[in-house]
């Protein structure tokens, strides 16, 4: 039963995230800047995760100054994640932003060796290959359009991958002990306060008074921030992580089809083809990890 709770929890937290690239296309066809985008959805985000904890009061015994600065660092990742992955939207439809985040897969695998010393295995160094090939499909520049792909977008998106990487990385080495919930609120600390330094210039001129901005701000930080942080502190424990790195695959597919749904996006079959890969590439890479039952061949007895 917790093993169905935690599969359920993970699969609606990541496809809520796929969620996102909608609110930000939304937002720039209101008129607002990346920074006054960031910025509200920071502000909400803080509003609505603080709001919780003040009503539920985690226990804050496991915490010091030390873990405390190091948790607002690994947050700091999330609003790198959210300068790059928006801004890339500016220059790219939201499909392709999608599929360049999801480079982080490939992109983590490599800070995992570097850092903690796991070789990749045969496998994995398979599954990198079908990921930067997914995403050469998926660009269509095989299809002779490279004049129409955007370099300034292309590096912000490969940006934002390697700023979630390093947020997976040490979120899941960071305070582990301290309550999720209280974890993830001074993650969102961390990154609005990082999203505030960069955009101060922007504060004096955040249209507060628009209702459009805020509706938007909300939509983010809700299916951005908070859904994804509770659902994934509430049941990625109760799986492996093999597991919920292949659930969280959903996003990807999510974020395609809300972007060609909602937004009218054309999906190219470049883009369908390349995602197919980079989903296999993940399957592949945490096929060895998943807990299939291994069932023991039945001797019967000799008459």
């Amino acid at each position: 039963m917790n093993r169905k709770k935690g599969i359920t929890f993970v699969l609606i937290g990541a496809a809520s995230f796929g969620f996102t690239p909608v609110f930000v296309k939304l937002g720039y066809q209101y008129g607002y800047t990346l920074g006054q985008i960031n910025i509200a959805q920071m502000t909400v985000a803080l509003a609505l995760l603080w709001g919780i904890i003040l009503f539920r009061r985690p226990s804050v015994k496991s915490l010091n100054t030390l873990s405390v600065l190091k948790i607002f660092m690994t947050g700091s990742c999330v609003g790198l994640t959210s300068i790059f992955y928006y801004g890339a939207m500016i220059y790219l439809p939201a499909s392709m932003a999608i599929i360049l985040l999801f480079q982080f897969v490939w992109i983590g695998i490599i800070l995992d060796w570097v850092i903690g010393k796991n070789k990749p295995t045969r496998a994995t160094y398979l599954a990198i290959v079908l990921i930067i090939f997914g995403v050469i499909i998926a660009s269509n520049i095989t299809a002779g359009n490279a004049g129409d792909f955007s370099v300034i977008g292309f590096l912000l998106g490969i940006c934002s991958a390697f700023s979630y990487a390093g947020f997976i990385y040490f979120s899941g080495k960071t305070a582990i002990k301290t309550d999720p919930l209280l974890r993830s609120a001074l993650m969102v600390t961390g990154s609005a306060l990082l999203i505030l330094l960069v955009f101060a210039k922007e504060m004096p001129a955040l249209p507060v008074t628009e209702l459009n901005l805020w509706s938007t701000a909300a939509g983010l930080a809700f299916f951005g921030a908070v859904m994804p942080t509770l659902l994934f502190a509430s049941g990625a424990h109760l799986i492996s992580g093999g597991l919920a790195n292949i659930l969280s695959s959903i996003e990807l597919p999510v974020a395609i089809i809300s972007a060609s749904i909602i937004l009218s996006e054309t999906i190219t079959t470049g883009q369908w083809t390349g995602t197919i890969l980079i989903i296999m590439a993940i399957i592949l890479n945490e096929w060895r990890s998943l807990p299939f039952p291994i069932r023991k061949k039945r001797h019967l007895p000799r008459l």
